[in-house]
């Protein structure tokens, strides 16, 4: 029998698949990254910038609970309860974790018997506020600065893979999400090394595109909100110092900041993910984009509390043509 989580959809379950993506998931796992770049080529060009400076910071509690491969507790990577990406939501979620499921986790991490086990046994919230205080540090001297790239990549896949769940449903959305996840009638079965099969109840699938967890997928179950985490597309891109130049012709009529913004929305993206990619200010980016929604180059779209740029077909004929 072949090794795998099963989740059981009912009617309501499919009309709540949900996105949302965790800024703590992407801390947490670029500490796997960190200590095993050999396994995350991908992003060696973060791991040269960041490993110097990690030793220094006295991570060792915490990363004795990230092995370089294998299960990590789920109260350090918990699924995220809103759509708006906030670390400081994330963390609160891991510094009020019920201490008994904690010791339960650390003890399948770590083994029943180790040190850290039994410190989380022993001293559960000063285990606790010890990791918290762990991810904090690593947060605001190493990971904050490179989160709004990991951001803007994750967004974009957010805006890509709702668009695929609007126009086919489940089955769509669900072909090309990962070669270990299927779809099948009401069930989804996803490639692991542990099973579990349980409907959800209402409760719905949580997707989350991940970067650091890359290639790999993740489930999370009961007693949490069922959540699965996906790679997220574009991970090679991830670490390029600059957006894609503009072709000469379109620079020339558009001018080349407008052109290279024009450009980039090969994807959708919000006036804040371009700001962060082109390093200018949100105001700045609003005016260019303006003049291209104008122009009828560009279209707006709200979802939740920003609003989203993308291609019209006539800028996408004019990139093509240039």
């Amino acid at each position: 029998m072949s090794v795998t989580v099963e989740w059981v959809f009912g009617t309501e379950d499919v009309a709540r698949i949900r996105f949302a993506f965790s800024p703590l998931w992407e801390a947490v796992f670029s500490l796997r990254a960190l200590r095993d770049p050999a396994r995350h080529s991908v992003h060696l060009p973060f791991v040269r910038a960041v490993r110097p400076r990690v030793a220094a910071l006295g991570l060792g509690e915490l990363l004795h609970l990230i092995p370089v491969e294998g299960y990590v507790p789920d109260f350090i990577t918990p699924p995220p309860i809103t759509p708006v990406p906030d670390f400081e939501t994330d963390l609160d979620l891991v510094r009020h974790a019920p201490p008994d499921l904690v010791a339960e986790e650390v003890a399948e991490a770590t083994g029943p018997g180790s040190p850290v086990t039994e410190r989380f046994r022993t001293d559960p919230r000063g285990s606790i506020e010890r990791v918290v205080a762990g991810l904090r540090t690593y947060w605001d001297e190493i990971f904050a600065d490179h989160w709004p790239r990991v951001y803007g990549l994750l967004e974009a896949d957010v805006l890509w893979r709702s668009r695929r769940l609007a126009s086919g449903g489940a089955r769509e959305l669900f072909a090309d999400l990962n070669p270990d996840v299927t779809w099948r009638g009401d069930r989804l079965r996803v490639v692991r090394r542990w099973n579990h099969t349980g409907d959800l109840a209402g409760k719905g699938l949580l997707l989350v595109p991940t970067a650091f967890r890359w290639p790999e997928v993740a489930a999370v179950v009961h007693p949490y909100q069922p959540m699965l985490a996906y790679p997220a597309r574009g991970i090679g891109t991830l670490w390029f110092d600059e957006p894609p130049p503009a072709p000469e012709a379109l620079a020339a009529l558009l001018g080349r900041t407008r052109a290279r913004v024009l450009t980039a929305l090969a994807e959708p993206a919000s006036t804040t993910a371009l700001a962060r990619r082109f390093s200018l200010t949100p105001s700045a980016i609003s005016q260019h984009l303006g003049v291209l929604a104008d122009g009828g180059l560009v279209a707006r779209r709200r979802i939740g509390r920003e609003v989203v740029y993308r291609r019209t077909p006539v800028g996408d004929a004019l990139v093509c043509a240039s």
